[in-house]
């Protein structure tokens, strides 16, 4: 039958998961390791345990996939984006990799955008921000110095595991366009950034096509999980460009939503669009596609936060199982999901959430919804900037995460969106795009809609905008973008009272 791999090499723990020529999940396994926090905006991992959490998935899957040594044909990954991963001479990890959710690097970023800001943005057509590679590298400069003069390779997380399993180093688009040093357009390292910061061109690795092979598996490990044919390895992607891929999204006509802790809008751009840093904009895993996305800092969490706070003991269930009988809008009450800051459109890290127009008449079920109605606001805060650079409007949006469990806020997405709304038969994530691009890479199909056609699955259910709904809703987001230059000055004065 023959197999391919996806390993998605995430914050918590890393996933392998088998797929078939058939598109079938054949079996998945996972191993967790832990998150580092030594000291206050410190977030760290150590690659030692990521390659011994990908060799218990390996040999677990060696054991549970029948003829796993035989059938096994490739590999490739999903990754983390932004994480610093740095090597000695000796191919040794120099320091702990800092994760893209470390905070410490805010001074770097101020460096950065007063020395090359504008020409940041022109390259590799994003914003500054904490959680990009760039600025980790300079905090390793300034604070680290002597562990930067051991520092011989600079890579991303997944393009370690690659290295680990193949001995060879690379990269791809999609993970450079997440450092800042890359450009974007041209798709290749930015030597005038790389020159500005004093970092050698040499330490950082080949870069090419997601779908390239960038080597097989060593003998060491073929021999250790009884591989007995030559496994080809593919490079893969960043975690959220193979989570596009694997919700099927391969065209400019669609959109893709995630629903996790966080909030992803995201979009296939055929060509460069200009944004000016109001959404992110990466090269994609797809040859020669790129796409954009925009991101809502507290989504998921702003409902956690709400059930937390308001509905103690109550399941997610009990709490959202009124909102049907509220009408949209909520009966004139606005949630702004801002509650750690906020991302797109506005990157404020000072702002902070609100209930606005709250009456005597607003019971529990009003508020449940007013906070599924504020977060899907604030996303189509960044499909509003899509759709005005494409001068066009999404027809299907494919929903993911836990906006996706639940009937009525697909309704709510299809009514505020304005489009049919779809979610997937099984939700596998990143990985499967991992494994999409392992299979195409080794030729199973000829065209990445070949790859979707069979590897990716929606619900009969659609979800269709009510043309009522859409014009109500039209009515209150026009409303809910009026907060947040309201309410920024008060934030602001607030926060300088704790």
């Amino acid at each position: 039958m023959g197999y391919v791999l996806g390993i998605d090499l995430g914050t918590s723990s890393l996933k392998g998961i088998v797929m078939n020529k058939l598109g079938d999940v054949v079996t998945e396994a996972s191993s967790a390791y832990e998150i580092d926090s030594r000291a206050p905006g410190f977030s760290e991992q150590h690659p030692e345990d990521w390659k011994k959490a990908c060799e218990e998935v390996l040999a677990q899957l060696s054991v549970e996939v029948p003829n796993f040594g035989t059938e096994l044909e490739a590999i490739s990954f999903s990754g983390q984006m932004h994480s610093l991963v740095v090597l000695d001479e000796a191919f040794t990890p120099a320091y702990p990799a800092i994760l893209w959710n470390d905070v410490r690097t805010t001074k770097q970023c101020q460096e950065i955008t007063e020395r090359f800001g504008e020409q940041i943005l022109e390259i590799t057509k994003n914003r500054v921000l904490e959680g990009f590679t760039l600025p980790k590298i300079l905090w390793l400069q300034e604070n680290e110095a002597e562990t930067w003069n051991k520092v011989r390779h600079i890579m991303l997380p997944k393009d370690y595991l690659a290295f680990v399993l193949t001995g060879e180093l690379h990269t791809e688009y999609s993970d450079a366009a997440g450092t800042l040093l890359f450009d974007v357009e041209k798709a290749e390292w930015s030597e005038a950034i790389l020159n500005e910061f004093g970092i050698d061109r040499d330490f950082l690795p080949p870069v090419g096509s997601s779908l390239e092979q960038v080597g097989i598996v060593k003998k060491s490990y073929r021999a250790r999980f009884g591989l007995k044919q030559a496994v080809k390895v593919y490079a893969g992607g960043a975690d959220n460009a193979c989570a596009a891929f694997g919700a099927g999204l391969v065209n400019d006509e669609e959109a893709l939503v995630s629903l996790g802790t966080s909030g992803v809008f995201s979009s296939f751009e055929q060509g460069l669009s200009n944004y000016q840093g109001k959404l992110h904009f990466f090269n994609h895993v797809l040859p020669g596609a790129n796409y954009s996305m925009g991101v809502t800092l507290a989504a998921g969490s702003s409902l956690n936060w709400f059930k937390k706070a308001f509905g103690k003991g109550k399941s997610f269930e009990e709490l959202l199982r009124d909102v049907q009988f509220v009408a949209p809008g909520s009966e004139g009450l606005l949630f702004t999901p801002y509650i750690v800051g906020e991302r797109t459109p506005h990157f404020d890290s000072r702002i902070r959430g609100s209930f606005i127009g709250i009456d005597a008449r607003h019971e529990l079920k009003h508020f449940a919804r007013a906070v599924l109605e504020g977060i899907t606001f604030s996303l189509k805060d960044s499909q509003v900037l899509m759709e005005q650079a494409k001068s066009e409007r999404f027809q299907r949006i494919i929903s993911v995460g836990g906006g996706a469990k639940n009937s009525d806020w697909m309704q709510i997405q299809a009514d505020v969106f304005h489009a049919e709304m779809v979610r997937l038969e099984v939700e596998q994530g990143p990985g499967v795009g991992a494994c999409m691009i392992a299979a195409l890479g080794c030729g199973w199909f000829d065209s990445p809609e070949a790859c979707r056609k069979v590897f990716v699955h929606y619900k009969e259910e659609r979800f269709i905008p009510n043309p009522e709904n859409v014009a109500r809703y039209a009515q209150f987001y026009s409303i809910y973008r009026e907060i947040y230059p309201a309410t920024k000055g008060v934030s602001q004065e607030l926060l300088k009272m704790l």
